[in-house]
């Protein structure tokens, strides 16, 4: 959500990552030839967050082992997944979605009503609100994190820009306007 005061835009939602210096990739990695099921579970991993920037309160992972293009990726999908009510944002009917952490059993659970997703996790304490961001802000986050990460990554190891598993990729979650 974007909140406009007089000459400023504060956005709410923050997306991020680390990468882990204690789980680096295979130094024989091809990424130009990487498949599907490498990219998503072998390599890049590190640590993500969600955070609400306006009431400086955040969900994060501090594992050092999550796979960040999974997670990225993971999240643009989920936020068209509990989008299928033909209601949109008029649904009252909770629509609801989990992402779940491979090593682990920790999972991190999303539920749209109306127009706004509430994001909570495992690992939070069960008396501690969930985050909530508006549907469209979410989506809009998801893909530029989901962009910025891959331009990271091709910055890293310029063979995966070559990559035709993230070229389907990009096209799949363009930026949005």
């Amino acid at each position: 959500m974007i909140l406009r005061g007089r000459d400023t835009i504060t956005y709410v939602l923050d997306i991020g990552y680390a990468l882990s210096n204690r789980f680096p990739d295979p130094p024989q990695t091809d990424y130009r030839r990487a498949d599907v099921r490498a990219l998503r579970h072998d390599l890049f991993c590190g640590d993500v967050y969600l955070a609400d920037t306006k009431a400086d309160r955040e969900l994060s992972t501090a594992w050092g082992w999550v796979p960040v293009l999974d997670f990225a990726w993971a999240l643009c999908d989920i936020v068209e997944r509990i989008d299928q009510d033909p209601a949109g944002s008029r649904a009252s009917r909770p629509q609801r979605a989990e992402l779940d952490f491979t090593e682990s059993t920790d999972r991190m659970l999303f539920e749209r009503r109306f127009g706004w997703v509430d994001v909570e996790s495992d690992w939070m304490p069960a008396e501690e609100a969930p985050l909530t961001f508006s549907h469209a802000e979410l989506r809009r986050e998801a893909r530029d994190f989901l962009h910025d990460l891959i331009a990271d990554l091709c910055d890293l190891h310029e063979d995966l820009a070559e990559n035709p598993a993230i070229w389907t990729l990009q096209a799949r979650f363009p930026r949005l306007p």
